[in-house]
């Protein structure tokens, strides 16, 4: 008999990847269904990307890489982070990883001790709660709901923190609900954190290149608590690159060097195509992407208003990624037939199985009234599907 151990035992399965599942097993069974629960953008990578990609491997980039990427690549990243966020970083701050992912993975382990309180700002991406969980530490949720646009108050990070807490993570833009952080809405962030020197942030700004309004700001501008700020990005989202598997680190050189430490026993340095790839996406203005930013807001705006004739959806404005994330809970503890709705998780099966359109329940991101819904798709599936929703959605009594 095979004994897995305690740790992955307790370890949930990603719920936007098991949604992605069930609808991959529907539709292998011939049903149409409309997959709105993955984050990831329908548009192909730019070709000047996908050239140096291809010139890399013309160009023989096939040994091994350095732990924490070519030096040529954290140069790359050191110049965007000047140039596009006025921030100033070395090459030994900067470090390469398999996706922003491991680079969020890297940094809670190498931050957190057993019993160490990290405070997530909720609704949250759904890994952040898991990661802790791995590092042996104790998530601790700071909550804003849709009235406050999502976005956690500095006096109710103060009241949150303790002498155990040792991280601040939140993302902005943010999955799931798109909300987006002002500078003056950091700068008060910042000043709280400003009076606790044990606290190191983690800001995951993935997304920063899908922002509706104004110029995004990161929480590193701060130079009272810029040597505490972890910086996570990566190109899957602005550069329409998933697959190809490349996020980074920007922190204190001592941060980026114990997570090149942990990064050395795990994966060791990124593909090395990606990398040679990514350094043309680095030093690309980001105005390359334009046409994908316009694009998500066009279907952002097209979303909004077919759900506003859903009745009982609660909606915000999105002004950042591509998600909406609507308060449903007026649907909660109603009926079609045999089919009882008792919260998200039952609407979102109800919604696949007889809508065929695949949604992610709140529960996963820390808010049990909401759906997440992502627009990463053409205008026609949208429209179809929303008209699927509607429809569905009607029939409960």
């Amino acid at each position: 008999m095979i004994s897995l151990s305690n740790r992955i035992n307790s370890l949930a399965e990603s719920e936007t990847l098991a949604m992605a599942q069930k609808s991959r097993e529907l539709k292998s069974r011939g049903f149409d269904v409309i997959n709105l629960s993955l984050g990831e953008p329908d548009f192909f990578t730019p070709e000047f990307v996908k050239e140096a990609g291809i010139n890399g491997i013309k160009e023989n980039h096939s040994f091994y890489t350095p732990v924490n990427g070519y030096l040529e690549l954290r140069q790359s990243i050191c110049k965007k982070l000047e140039r596009d966020n006025k921030l100033r970083y070395t090459p030994e701050q900067i470090v390469v990883t398999t996706g922003a992912k491991q680079a969020l993975y890297n940094a809670l382990m190498c931050l957190v001790n057993p019993g160490d309180e990290v405070i997530i700002a909720a609704p949250y991406w759904v890994s952040y709660r898991d990661m802790v969980q791995l590092a042996e530490g104790q998530a601790v949720y700071v909550y804003a709901g849709i009235e406050d646009d999502f976005k956690i108050k500095p006096h109710q990070l103060e009241a949150a923190i303790t002498p155990k807490t040792r991280v601040f993570m939140y993302s902005s833009p943010c999955n799931p609900t798109g909300s987006v952080y002002t500078e003056s809405e950091l700068q008060e962030l910042a000043k709280v954190l400003e009076k606790y020197p044990q606290i190191t942030i983690i800001a995951d700004e993935i997304y920063e290149h899908i922002t509706f309004s104004g110029v995004h700001a990161s929480i590193a501008a701060f130079d009272a608590i810029r040597d505490r700020v972890v910086i996570i990005n990566g190109v899957s989202k602005g550069f329409a690159m998933t697959g190809w598997r490349l996020g980074y680190l920007a922190a204190h050189q001592d941060i980026a060097k114990a997570c090149t430490k942990l990064q050395g026993q795990i994966t060791s340095g990124t593909s090395s195509i990606t990398q040679r790839a990514t350094i043309a996406a680095m030093d690309a203005n980001p105005s390359v992407t334009a046409h994908m930013l316009e694009k998500f807001r066009e279907r952002r705006d097209l979303l909004m208003e077919l759900v506003r004739d859903i009745p009982c959806f609660i909606i915000n404005k999105p002004e950042g990624a591509f998600y909406l994330f609507p308060n449903v809970k007026a649907y909660f503890g109603k009926s079609d037939g045999d089919y009882h709705i008792k919260d998200a998780p039952d609407l979102c099966m109800y919604l696949l199985e007889k809508a065929q359109v695949a949604t992610v329940a709140g529960d996963a991101f820390g808010d049990k009234d909401c759906i997440r819904i992502s627009y990463a798709t053409s205008n026609q599936l949208i429209i179809e599907a929303v008209k699927r929703i509607k429809e569905c959605l009607a029939r409960l009594k």
